[in-house]
């Protein structure tokens, strides 16, 4: 495994799936990617509070979120020496929020864990989905990413689910 997730998380927020299976399904996005770099991905859990903060400061938009995601650098970045680790960025889940959309959307917590692991992720990558066209890569992808790994079975396509028209926001 060449991801290595370093859990960070507020009192009282519980991550739906183990940490192992959190590192296993960002793996599986770095290896549907081709990223074979050693990469570290700090994992941050938090609660609609904390997770509304940082949308309304990063965003400009004063709600709660299901994932957010901070780039920092890139695989390919030549100036990372060859053995010297990349740091992707930062993923941040509410948890509560997770388990709430999976009873709004018919899931479980654990998939839809799952999905916003891959989508932010993605995003660390430096995908997007404001444009449609980016919208419909990056739900492709997750698809495709999910497919791999596995789940609940309670997911459908992606497009059928969270982040459509959250880009538009």
């Amino acid at each position: 495994m060449n991801v290595s997730v370093e859990l960070n998380h507020v009192a009282g927020s519980e991550l739906p799936v183990s940490e192992a299976e959190a590192a296993s399904v960002c793996q599986a996005v770095l290896d549907h990617e081709g990223v074979t770099r050693a990469c570290v991905v700090s994992l941050t859990l938090q609660d609609d509070d904390g997770i509304r903060e940082l949308n309304a400061e990063w965003r400009g938009v004063d709600a709660a979120t299901d994932v957010l995601s901070f780039e920092m650098d890139k695989p390919d970045d030549k100036s990372l020496e060859d053995e010297e680790p990349c740091e992707l960025g930062d993923i941040v889940l509410a948890c509560d929020f997770l388990r709430e959309q999976a009873q709004r959307m018919g899931t479980t917590a654990a998939d839809e864990t799952r999905l916003m692991l891959v989508h932010g992720m993605l995003h660390l990558l430096g995908l997007d989905h404001v444009e449609e066209s980016d919208a419909r890569q990056m739900q492709d992808l997750e698809d495709e990413i999910l497919a791999s790994i596995p789940t609940d079975g309670t997911l459908g396509p992606v497009e059928l689910t969270r982040h459509r028209e959250e880009g538009r926001a």
